[in-house]
């Protein structure tokens, strides 16, 4: 069975796109990672709507890509922060892939705004795609994609 033979239906890209693929989710997602936790702090720092706001943050807490955890400031009735989950943080290469794409074709000419490097030495993070056997970085020259074992054949 060929690529242009296999149905898209079931597609994990596809699948991963109804949950994370709209502009501000990854946007929320992003601000998560990097402390960003409560409702007032993503309006002001992304600049969404409340409904917006609040219709994604039902839906990523729905999908278990984030949690809430309570709390009260003095005075004020109780809410949430939000916090990724393990599901939330296993997008983080792919937050890092998509800075890594956007620094090499859509820079702003002053820098980066964010700088990601290792704590440990100080050199820039980067997402690679790898052999797990030996470790070694691939190019998509040196992958072989086919239909696997869930395909299905087109309608």
């Amino acid at each position: 069975m060929e690529w242009l033979d296999v149905s898209t239906e079931n597609c994990p890209v596809q699948r991963t796109l109804d949950l994370v693929g709209e502009k501000w989710t990854l946007l929320i997602v992003r601000d998560v990672a990097c402390g960003v936790r409560r409702f007032d702090d993503f309006r002001r720092h992304i600049g969404l709507s409340e409904a917006v706001l609040s219709d994604r943050l039902r839906k990523l807490t729905g999908a278990g890509i984030l949690t809430t955890v309570a709390y009260q400031e003095p005075g004020s009735r109780s809410r949430n922060e939000y916090r990724l989950t393990r599901k939330g943080w296993d997008l983080w290469p792919v937050l890092v892939a998509l800075r890594q794409w956007g620094d090499a074709y859509a820079a702003d000419p002053e820098g980066p705004v964010m700088d990601m490097r290792h704590a440990e030495c100080g050199a820039p993070v980067r997402a690679v795609v790898e052999c797990p056997e030996d470790r070694v970085a691939l190019t998509p020259r040196e992958v072989i994609a086919r239909p696997g074992p869930g395909a299905r054949r087109r309608v």
